[in-house]
């Protein structure tokens, strides 16, 4: 039995498709942040670094991650971004979001502000990087 492909191809001028997503779920993020809904705002932002980084891997490989397993991004980003000095802690920051991704939704635990701002500040972090090389 053959393992199926967690990558799917997408033309590459659709990265601007998943910017828009996740301008979007930030926009959401940053809505709900202010209303306190610490929760939302949580899964928003995660949920908005995961698009971020479709789009870049779409921009640098035409590809995209299709499965369940979010972290399967990780290794995509690695394989198909170039060198650069904020590269690895970049990686990092998008890895650290996306293990937060079920602890916010479905663990129980009450997120408050001080935890989503980590979050945003985590996301910032990876945004930055992850811009500079999609407009590389």
């Amino acid at each position: 039995m053959t393992k199926k492909s967690s990558f799917k191809n997408i033309e590459p001028h659709n990265f601007l498709k998943f910017q828009k997503v996740s301008q979007n779920f930030y926009s959401g993020a940053d809505l709900a942040f202010q209303f306190e809904y610490f929760n939302a705002a949580g899964i928003l932002i995660i949920h908005s670094a995961i698009a971020l980084a479709d789009s870049l891997t779409i921009k640098k490989s035409s590809k995209k991650c299709s499965g369940d397993n979010h972290f399967d991004i990780i290794q995509l980003l690695k394989d198909v971004t170039p060198p650069h000095k904020n590269k690895n802690i970049a990686i990092d920051n998008l890895k650290y979001l996306i293990e937060h991704k079920n602890i916010v939704s479905y663990s129980g635990d009450i997120y408050h502000k001080k935890d989503v701002e980590k979050l945003f500040k985590y996301f910032h972090r990876f945004e930055t990087w992850a811009n500079f090389i999609i407009n590389d």
